[in-house]
């Protein structure tokens, strides 16, 4: 059994450390490495009640402090440590910890030592030794500021990067997938023009027929794909057993059709509020891809949605029997333009608009999954 857990929640991180819990009321952390005890007592002594302040006499213990302690924004370092100089350990952190701010400190101002720090350590600025205290408190703010904002930048180009490749995606998806169908409907056309016959004819509507509906199943999709990104939550009052039974009344024709049996069981008791919009669109996609991708050679095929609600949370089970997905495939069935199945084209949209949907209303899906047996979706959102 495969499975997989999508989670409206951040992935801790860096990055996503230095967005979140910098507060008003929580001190800047900065960490002075200096091989001089007293150097170091003093600086903390000085500074500790207006900011978080770290010591290291090393540089092992200032890489211990940097892993063990996220979040450390300014870093001062005398530039004769022993073994190794402040340049030195300033270019080795350039790389794992790039987003703190790096000050030198040094009573010696030669030319050589400053040119090293500026094109190997990527220093911030200097500070002479013996320090003043007002030229610390001013470097620190100002590091500290310099800090926040390539943080930010840093984040937003991680996003910027995420658009961007979202954007090559959905440019090839919509070449794609809009010009296959207008392509079938051009030939269906070409050929209808040479024949007479009526049935023939009535063929070439057909496939005609067939493309249309898949650009216009395509087209929504979009749809769906621009609301969720763009759109704000409307909350109401959710009743699951009038929402469920329009889908019943929806698919109850297809289960007939195509000989799939269409359970459903809801229990809800308490008040629920969501966003409908978002939800309709979770269980029409899961339910679609639930009958679009049974087993066509099982003599007992099924669907079965469940939605139980309680302690403010819906949690929902669509369950199928199904050709189900592979091991591989698991992990990737929620990104943008992914198709894990030939025997049925998808815009691949489908899943992916559920992961927005879900991370809209700040829920999780997980995924069991079977090969040649079926496949589980369980999703829990909670009540707003």
């Amino acid at each position: 059994m495969f499975s997989s857990v999508v989670s409206s929640s951040p992935a801790k991180s860096y990055y996503n450390y230095v967005i979140n819990p910098i507060k008003l009321a929580e001190k800047v952390k900065v960490l002075y490495v200096d091989d001089e005890p007293d150097n170091l007592f003093g600086f903390k002594a000085s500074l500790r009640s207006d900011y978080h302040i770290f010591t290291a006499e090393t540089i092992p213990q200032a890489l211990a402090c940097l892993h063990d302690y996220p979040g450390i924004s300014v870093i001062f370092c005398d530039q004769r440590m022993p073994g190794r100089t402040g340049v030195d350990f300033f270019e080795e952190i350039r790389v794992t910890y790039p987003l703190p701010v790096r000050i030198m400190l040094t009573a010696y101002t030669d030319a050589e030592s400053i040119i090293d720090a500026i094109n190997k350590g990527n220093i911030f600025r200097f500070v002479k030794k013996p320090w003043i205290e007002a030229d610390i408190i001013g470097a620190i703010e100002e590091g500290n500021k310099f800090y926040l904002a390539v943080s930010m930048l840093s984040i937003k180009n991680i996003e910027l990067q995420r658009a961007y490749d979202e954007l090559n995606k959905f440019a090839y998806s919509v070449s794609h997938d809009i010009r296959g169908p207008l392509a079938g409907i051009l030939g269906a056309i070409n050929l209808a023009n040479e024949i007479k016959d009526v049935d023939e004819m009535k063929e070439m509507l057909f496939l005609m027929k067939k493309s249309v509906k898949k650009m216009d199943a395509y087209v929504l999709s979009m749809h769906d794909y621009y609301n969720l990104q763009r759109g704000e939550l409307k909350i109401t009052k959710i009743d699951f057993k009038k929402l469920i039974g329009e889908f019943k009344s929806i698919y109850s024709v297809l289960s007939k059709v195509s000989g799939v049996r269409f359970d459903t069981n809801i229990s809800q008791d308490g008040i629920f509020r969501s966003d409908y919009a978002p939800l309709r669109l979770i269980f029409n996609n899961l339910l679609s891809n639930a009958f679009k991708y049974q087993d066509r050679n099982s003599k007992n095929k099924s669907v079965e949605m469940i939605v139980e609600v309680a302690k403010s949370a819906a949690t929902i089970y669509i369950k199928d029997t199904g050709i189900g997905i592979l091991g591989s495939h698991i992990g990737e069935i929620f990104n943008l333009f992914f198709r894990s199945n030939s025997l049925e084209v998808g815009s691949g949209f489908g899943l992916y608009n559920v992961k927005s949907a879900i991370i809209k209303l700040n829920g999780t899906i997980e995924v069991q999954s079977i090969l040649h047996q079926g496949t589980t979706f369980t999703i829990t959102i909670p009540s707003i």
